[in-house]
C-alpha cells in the first residue's frame, strides 16, 4: 500500500480536504516509528554468518580427518543440524539458525572427538597386543637359556 505525503502550504492549509486521504502528521509519525522498529528488529538479529561458517568448517575439517569411520551418527547429525541452520536462516529465523550453526558445530567436533579416541582405543589395543607378544617371545627364550 502506498501513502503519498501532501506538503502543506506557506498558509498551512492543503488542497485537499482532511477526507481526501492526505496523511497527518500523527500518522507519518506513526508509520516513521514502526518503520524503524521493523529495521531495528531485523538489525539485532543478523544473520548468523560467523556461525553456519564455523559449523561448515568443523564438518570438513571431521570429512578430512574420516571421521565418519568411527563416528557417522555424529557427523550426520552435524550435517542435518547445518542443513536445519541454513533453512531457518531462509525463513529468516536468525535466532534458531544461529542456534541449529551452533549445535551442528558441537556435533562435529564431538564426531571427530569420538573418532580421535576409537582411533586411539585402536592404537592402545595393538600396543596391548605387540607388548604380549614381545612377553611371550621372552618367555619362551628365556626357557631355551640354561
Amino acid at each position: 500500500m502506498i501513502h503519498k505525503v501532501q506538503l502543506i502550504k506557506a498558509g498551512g492549509h492543503s488542497d485537499r480536504s482532511p477526507g481526501q486521504g492526505a496523511i497527518t502528521a500523527a500518522k507519518l509519525v506513526g508509520t516513521a516509528v514502526s518503520g524503524l522498529l521493523m529495521l531495528a528488529a531485523c538489525a539485532s538479529t543478523p544473520p548468523p554468518a560467523a556461525e553456519l561458517q564455523a559449523a561448515e568448517m568443523a564438518i570438513t575439517s571431521a570429512e578430512r580427518d574420516r571421521v565418519a569411520d568411527y563416528a557417522s551418527v555424529e557427523l550426520s547429525e552435524a550435517r542435518e543440524k547445518l542443513r536445519a541452520a541454513y533453512i531457518a536462516a531462509g525463513q529468516e529465523n536468525m535466532v534458531k539458525a544461529q542456534r541449529l550453526a551452533e549445535q551442528s558445530r558441537v556435533a562435529a567436533e564431538l564426531a571427530s572427538a569420538r573418532a580421535e579416541a576409537a582411533r586411539a582405543a585402536v592404537v592402545n589395543h595393538d600396543m596391548r597386543e605387540s607388548t604380549n607378544t614381545l612377553k611371550h617371545e621372552v618367555e619362551r627364550n628365556s626357557g631355551d637359556q640354561p
